[in-house]
């Protein structure tokens, strides 16, 4: 009987921004400035006022400018008015970092473990990440940024860059990302990958993949 070969262990681990290191929140930006149930509209699931398909398209690496004309063109002067104030004011949607990550990225690093981060974010509106939360920019050893690259998760070509821009093998790294699509999308390229809840069942999967020490968790 021949013994199964244990899985290599965990020596890089890399992280999706937006609900997983950053707590982003539309709302927090817009309320206080807008009706309430303006806000609700504009941030619901299926996003009425385009804000989501908007950004998004900043997020493939389309500029702010040439965005908005067209977000104007579909929505109108007033909306338009309410996305650029969005856009210009992106700290505000952003008023914290998800509880327990900084630890966890500062337990990763003591650990001697790779903290990468891999996120679909404009090239315009990233920068304030590291000016809300500048640890942030210390405790990462490299970021892929999608609207800077002009390639977005889930597509393949994203994924791959990131392990040949840090050398990273596929088969030692855990990804985390809050979105289903982009986790799958990870491990179509043998990126083993994991959905985000929160830290607490983050940091008790790296222990278990022998990323952090027991007595960590």
């Amino acid at each position: 009987m021949t013994d199964t070969p244990a899985s290599p262990r965990c020596t890089d681990v890399v992280f999706d921004f937006c609900g997983v290191l950053i707590d982003w929140q539309c709302a927090a930006c817009l309320r206080g400035h807008l009706p309430d149930a303006l806000v609700e509209r504009i941030c619901a699931d299926d996003d009425p006022y385009g804000f989501f398909h908007y950004e998004d398209l900043m997020d493939r690496g389309q500029d702010f400018a040439d965005v908005l004309a067209r977000y104007r063109d579909e929505f109108g002067d007033d909306m338009a008015r309410i996305f650029d104030y969005y856009i210009r004011h992106y700290g505000d949607a952003l008023p914290r970092l998800v509880p327990g990550m900084r630890g966890l990225l500062e337990d990763l690093h003591a650990a001697g473990t790779g903290v990468w981060g891999l996120t679909n974010w404009s090239h315009e509106t990233f920068p304030v990440a590291y000016e809300r939360f500048p640890r942030l920019a210390e405790l990462l050893d490299g970021v892929v940024v999608s609207g800077v690259e002009k390639m977005h998760k889930p597509n393949a070509d994203i994924y791959e860059l990131t392990l040949r821009r840090f050398g990273l093998d596929a088969a030692r790294c855990l990804f985390f990302d809050d979105t289903a699509a982009n986790v799958e999308g990870a491990r179509a390229i043998g990126m083993p990958a994991s959905r985000f809840t929160d830290a607490q069942s983050a940091r008790e999967e790296l222990v278990s993949l022998g990323a952090l020490p027991a007595h960590r968790a």
